[in-house]
């Protein structure tokens, strides 16, 4: 069976699953969606109204707001995978339990062991701690990126976070520039390095030595600005 068919497998499953409360107020199963191989994906913390209505992830204001970012840095919604750490809406959009995130746990692992994507992009606290362990802290290390088992993770924001404060905004366009710049660095594939390519160090707010505090050419931080209104 080839990965796109194991996914379509899994997608099913997921449809019928029981395994949590959350199944019982559903209007779908929001599995994710984007291109089964992709090489950058995306994980949110939850479906929210729109998208438990729709089935799909980030159709939503924050997904909008998303989309609009993807633009700014020259990356096409359909060639990322975009998921959450649940696929069924928490009542009143709350944070979704421990109970509720290790039911589906095994789905998002065995969806990310299919799409096998190299760089995954934390939106929001839930998702950085559910992959990256309780620890992370959203504003202490977003933008850092962590690499483990051949994966590059970088936390950021939600695109929520953004429209409830847009002086997030700038901080996710540093860290969207930097995900835009290792996705773009990644070797074509079925190229394999003569040498493991080099991380550059990071500095304590997690910028590389040579790079400005605000990230980026000039003026990319304010062209997100007018790109990216909050509705």
């Amino acid at each position: 069976m080839s990965g796109e068919s194991e996914l379509a497998a899994l997608r099913q499953q997921a449809e019928a699953c029981r395994a949590c409360p959350l199944s019982r107020g559903r209007h779908r199963v929001v599995f994710g969606e984007g291109d089964p191989h992709a090489r950058l994906a995306f994980v949110g913390e939850a479906p929210g109204e729109q998208e438990d209505m729709q089935g799909r992830p980030f159709v939503g204001a924050a997904g909008q707001l998303l989309d609009r970012i993807l633009a700014a840095a020259g990356i096409a919604r359909s060639e990322v995978y975009i998921t959450n750490t649940v696929m069924c809406r928490p009542p009143g959009n709350r944070v979704p339990t421990e109970e509720e995130r290790a039911a589906c746990r095994p789905f998002f692992d065995a969806k990310m062991r299919l799409i096998a994507p190299r760089i995954v992009v934390l939106l929001g606290a839930t998702a950085a701690q559910s992959v990256l362990g309780p620890g992370v802290r959203i504003t202490r290390d977003r933008g850092r990126p962590v690499e483990r088992q051949g994966v590059t993770y970088v936390p950021t924001f939600h695109p929520a976070a953004l429209l409830r404060d847009p002086s997030k905004k700038r901080p996710v366009w540093e860290d969207i520039q930097r995900v835009r710049d290792l996705y773009r660095s990644l070797p074509p594939e079925g190229h394999v390095p003569e040498h493991p390519p080099a991380t550059p160090s990071a500095s304590t707010d997690g910028r590389t030595p040579a790079e400005p505090a605000g990230g980026g050419r000039p003026g990319e931080a304010a062209a997100l600005q007018l790109r990216l209104p909050v509705p």
